[in-house]
């Protein structure tokens, strides 16, 4: 039986390549591809996949985010980060979340099957790269001493969509929510990180890699 697999990278030819070559594995199959961490979650969500590639960076909700909201509805999608990025603040945010995995883009496609092959045989992998800063990092206690999020998961959803520039209105109408909500949960974010522009929470969302300069 086939390993399920979504595709989740805002990437379009990363993406739709990285599909390309999946799909040609005898066992494996692409069930479905999503261009932003929302979609990776409604298509998790409702197809069941065994498990998720998921990028990172992506606009209107991070990866970070979306494993976090995939394995607290469905806890047995394992997911496989797949990024560009090394720093201990992204690494340290998806191994929280709950992947089972951690990749770095430049791998070559034999390490990825490989990585796919363990993970659905309910094992861990992570790039040699990547496993050194962990190693690391535990040893210097950096994981256990990381300071806890003060923000609610809908206050980091709103964090990021004003990041990433959107009015209030338009926070609204992608939450299914009212303007005075948003405004609401945007206050509270300040209050709560003692922040008092939207340039400040930027700036903190950038610092926190829940959205990039790219």
């Amino acid at each position: 039986m086939a390993i399920n697999i979504v595709l989740a990278d805002d990437h379009n030819i990363i993406r739709e390549g990285l599909a390309a070559l999946l799909s040609n594995h005898p066992d494996m199959e692409v069930v479905a591809q999503a261009n932003n961490g929302r979609d990776a979650v409604k298509h998790a969500l409702k197809l069941n996949p065994d498990i998720v590639v998921m990028d990172i960076s992506m606009p209107d909700l991070n990866g970070i985010e979306a494993t976090r909201m995939i394995k607290g509805e469905n806890p047995k999608i394992k997911v496989i980060a797949l990024s560009v990025h090394t720093g201990r603040r992204f690494i340290t945010g998806m191994l929280k979340a709950g992947v089972s995995g951690y990749m770095l883009k430049h791998c070559a496609i034999d390490e990825l099957l490989k990585a796919i092959t363990l993970v659905h045989a309910n094992k861990s992998y992570l790039s040699p790269e990547i496993a050194g800063t962990v190693m690391t990092d535990y040893a210097n206690n950096f994981v256990t001493e990381e300071e806890p999020t003060p923000l609610s998961l809908r206050e980091r959803e709103v964090l990021q969509l004003v990041a990433e520039g959107m009015t209030s209105d338009q926070i609204a109408g992608q939450l299914n929510v009212t303007t005075k909500t948003v405004s609401a949960h945007r206050q509270q974010v300040m209050k709560k990180l003692n922040l008092g522009s939207i340039a400040e929470l930027t700036k903190y969302a950038i610092r926190e890699g829940m959205v990039t300069l790219d």
